[in-house]
């Protein structure tokens, strides 16, 4: 079975997407509309922007989305999956590939999340570290002994935790790993303690529009990172999207659930490799290969 996996955001790069518009119109359609809806030219900053331009939340998280499900569009009839699945902001692509959200509705709930997320990491001081080399439990048994808000928040594979908090806290639990074991580690370059606690007031403000926004019957399941089972129902996938934002990313349990239901092919659709890698380390003999068209 075929299972199509949707990247969240570090996937993006100065380019992307230009190789869709230029080669169908059906794209370039949909790339112009992405910009009348979002009210600015994502596509300029997309295809000619710097680094950091791309790397500024509002516009990092609608770049990957429509890379994504414009890519998904573009490949026609040969984007035939028996399931899906995103990580982190990837999910929204992933519910519109399946059909459960409208291009025009998932955009737009990926905007307001991206704003909403960018206010509260402005309200407090907070980061996210990568881990490597330990147990999940011991993990997160040591962030629960840190002073302050620090927990674990995205299962990426075995051996690869990211734990997110205020940056007092996440510092201190980085030196407790170590000392526990940790091969590493290691402060992430983000603006904020995403999948955490600290994301509560985006939660209760991306709830209301994702409440206002109609959810269909999708094409096949998705693997959602709060639940890490198959979900169908409309309006458990918009309950399980509302957490989403507060709750870790469960990606290991979601890959390990689709290989025990079937999925056997794992293709990425969206910039970058990270997924694939990610499925690899967790299940070696399932195959991994990047979405084309």
């Amino acid at each position: 079975m075929k299972a199509y996996i949707f990247p969240g955001q570090g996937a993006q790069f100065t380019g992307m997407g230009l190789d869709l518009y230029e080669a169908s119109s059906k794209a370039k359609d949909l790339f112009t509309q992405a910009n009348e809806i979002l009210g600015f030219d994502i596509t300029k900053i997309m295809f000619e922007g710097t680094t950091d331009q791309l790397k500024e939340t509002k516009v990092t998280q609608p770049a990957i989305f429509l890379h994504s499900t414009i890519l998904a569009e573009v490949m026609g009839d040969t984007f035939q999956p028996d399931m899906v699945a995103g990580h982190s902001l990837g999910e929204i692509s992933a519910l519109v590939a399946n059909r459960t959200l409208a291009f025009s509705d998932g955009l737009q709930l990926v905007y307001k999340r991206a704003l909403a997320m960018q206010k509260a990491c402005e309200l407090t001081p907070s980061t996210m570290a990568a881990v490597l080399g330990l147990d999940d439990h011991i993990v997160e048994a040591i962030c629960a002994n840190i002073p302050g808000i620090v927990v674990a928040a995205n299962y990426n594979c075995p051996g690869q935790l990211v734990i997110s908090g205020d940056i007092d806290a996440v510092n201190a639990a980085c030196e407790a790993l170590k000392e526990a074991g940790a091969r590493r580690a290691l402060l992430l370059p983000v603006g904020g303690a995403f999948h955490s606690p600290l994301m509560e007031p985006a939660r209760e403000e991306l709830a209301a529009a994702i409440e206002a926004t109609q959810f269909t019957a999708p094409a096949c399941p998705i693997y959602q990172n709060v639940s890490t089972f198959a979900v169908t129902d409309p309006k458990e996938i918009q309950k399980n999207l509302v957490f989403q934002l507060t709750a870790p990313v469960k990606w290991t349990q979601s890959v390990q659930n689709m290989i025990k239901d079937g999925g056997t092919r794992f293709i990425e659709v969206g910039p970058g490799n990270v997924l694939q890698g990610l499925v690899k380390k967790i299940n070696p003999e399932v195959e991994t290969e990047k979405a084309s068209f």
